[in-house]
């Protein structure tokens, strides 16, 4: 599987990375109990909607698309938590590219990135519920820690770093 990643550019290349974040939020909210209720409270369709709006850009950020064949298989956004820290949000691989490497690989490409962007450390989270992207995240060198930011019910959803 040759897969390219690229920043999204022109009409279909966004188009396709919006879809993508709105097949994750779907995917989140088919989850249940205290990440449901507080991914609601994070994630309503205008607060999610506004947040796709920002659209990072070097230096402080980027989209990344991943492309198979033409077709759009994965997402993933960085941006700029505080100067210095890096946020990775919005990591999602379509359900028929799962099991291939495909996350293995945008979350790599991620990290690079990161380094490439002059970050120092990488925050993120993710929900309690997803179990292999927990799984993923620690085989990639992540480390648990607690809440890096203030929010509901923190116990819906486990964080991590990396120092780069």
């Amino acid at each position: 599987m040759g897969i390219n990643f690229v920043e999204p550019s022109g009409s279909a290349e966004i188009a396709a990375f919006d879809a993508l974040c709105w097949d994750y939020l779907a995917f989140l909210r088919s989850q249940t109990g205290p990440f449901r209720a507080a991914l609601d409270i994070v994630y309503s369709d205008a607060i999610y909607a506004a947040a796709l709006a920002k659209r990072p850009a070097p230096p402080h950020g980027l989209q990344r698309l991943a492309l198979c064949d033409d077709q759009a298989l994965g997402c993933g956004t960085i941006q700029t938590f505080q100067p210095g820290d890096a946020e990775i949000k919005r990591v999602f691989v379509a359900p028929g590219a799962r099991g291939t490497g495909m996350g293995r690989a945008l979350m790599a490409q991620l990290i690079t990135d990161c380094r490439a962007l002059g970050f120092s450390r990488i925050l993120m989270d993710t929900g309690a519920p997803l179990i292999a992207a927990q799984r993923l995240y620690d085989q990639l060198g992540f480390m648990r820690r607690d809440p890096y930011a203030p929010g509901p019910a923190r116990d819906a959803f486990v964080y991590f770093e990396m120092e780069l």
